[in-house]
């Protein structure tokens, strides 16, 4: 008995520190992400009043749209590579891939060229939120799912944060923000080769024989209608995330805020994006996913058609940034904690890069479609106007999924304290 707890003993400390390494490495490398995904947003004003490379309006949004086509293919492919080849080293190749182009783009001598660069960075990029939040949700019991997904979203949002300040600090001086992000990613990547550890549930997926699952089987009524309605709620709610992230600033400014102003609701909005992960997932494990995702999108809803109307008080303004933050970008993080809880192990990898990638097409729309109003001198209010109708059918679709997991359980709920 003294012997085995002796030898055991060791065995667990191992497990604690691999656990810890994991949690660490997978939160800084979404933090990367966050950081990336909102900095293009926050130079873009920059970028058109110094006229860089000639760039217009209208090459600003084809960029942000080639960007997350980057993005969404490198989701949707790293999925089944994750199931099949290990969270591990596609983890690490994809932030060493978009760390290497990241520090290319201020070296581009033309639109096009900055353009390709986004594209390719975009790849890896797209590929490190889903192998980043499978591996914590497979680090957690599945009651503590929710929080596991909304936690380490808390690092993209952080990141956001940390460009938002930057963007304030350096104006004209942008390019440093790309070559700080590549030279931190591949100091991470790094550590990550000497310090992560493969997820224990794909090792032991992969000792138990565990049968390579193609995309297809999302397609089986056992997952058919869940699958449509994460995909559908994944689209608008990353429409909204990016949408914001890359056009609020221009949009503020557009209603009559000056620039620094504009910039500023940027930081507020991710600062209650932080918050409403944390809150998100302490809601969602006590009370359900599926109804407190449902509760998210209705009150982003509301704080969405309340930005439309120009506000004279900076304190108000900030109040209703800061809860659009808070609800809507927890609300899409609320819609990957459903599929880690909905979807077995030997699945989960696939579905998350699915849930990912497809909802990655509402991102590049959301760009997309608000560019296209900012150009046609509208952005504001028809912007948010937008953005709530896209809440609503985000709504309409977390109506739809069911409210036990693919295995026919209930949907786990920790005991209210």
């Amino acid at each position: 008995m003294t012997s085995a707890t002796t030898s055991g003993a060791p065995a667990q400390a191992g497990h604690t520190g691999n656990s810890t390494w994991t949690v660490i490495l997978c939160w800084i490398t979404v933090l990367l992400e966050g950081y990336d995904l909102v900095v293009l947003g926050a130079i873009i004003p920059t970028l058109l009043k110094t006229h860089h490379l000639g760039m217009t309006a209208g090459d600003a949004t084809s960029i942000a749209t080639l960007s997350l086509v980057g993005v969404a293919i490198g989701a949707v492919c790293v999925g089944p590579l994750a199931d099949r080849l290990g969270r591990r080293r596609l983890l690490i190749g994809s932030v060493v891939l978009f760390s290497l182009f990241t520090i290319a783009v201020p070296l581009a001598n033309s639109v096009a060229m900055f353009a390709a660069l986004r594209l390719v960075a975009g790849l890896g990029l797209g590929a490190c939120m889903p192998v980043s939040l499978t591996m914590m949700a497979e680090h957690m019991p599945a009651g503590r799912r929710a929080r596991a997904s909304t936690l380490t979203m808390t690092g993209y949002h952080t990141g956001a944060v940390i460009t938002s300040l930057l963007a304030l600090q350096v104006t004209d001086d942008w390019e440093v923000l790309f070559h700080l992000l590549g030279v931190v990613g591949l100091v991470v990547a790094v550590i990550q080769w000497f310090k992560l550890p493969e997820s224990e549930a794909f090792v032991r997926a992969k000792q138990d024989g565990a049968r390579r699952v193609p995309f297809t089987e999302l397609l089986k009524p056992a997952y058919l209608r869940a699958g449509i309605g994460i995909w559908v709620a994944s689209f608008m709610g990353l429409l909204l995330v990016y949408g914001l992230n890359t056009w609020l600033p221009k949009l503020m400014n557009d209603a009559g805020y000056p620039v620094p102003t504009a910039v500023t609701q940027l930081l507020v909005l991710n600062i209650g994006g932080v918050a409403g992960l944390v809150l998100g997932g302490f809601v969602a494990d006590r009370r359900g996913i599926k109804g407190t995702t449902m509760g998210w999108f209705a009150v982003s809803v509301l704080m969405l058609a309340c930005l439309s109307v120009k506000m004279e008080s900076d304190l108000l303004l900030n109040v209703v940034v800061f809860f659009t933050g808070v609800f809507v970008f927890s609300a899409q993080v609320l819609v990957y904690a459903y599929v880690t809880n909905f979807y077995p192990a030997s699945v989960r990898g696939t579905a998350l890069g699915s849930a990912s990638g497809i909802g990655r097409i509402g991102s590049i729309v959301g760009p997309s479609i608000t560019g296209a109003l900012v150009s046609s001198g509208i952005g504001h209010p028809w912007g948010f106007y937008f953005f709530a109708a896209v809440a609503v059918l985000g709504f309409l679709a977390v109506l739809t999924l069911p409210r036990t997991t693919a295995g026919g359980r209930a949907e786990s709920v920790e005991p209210a304290l």
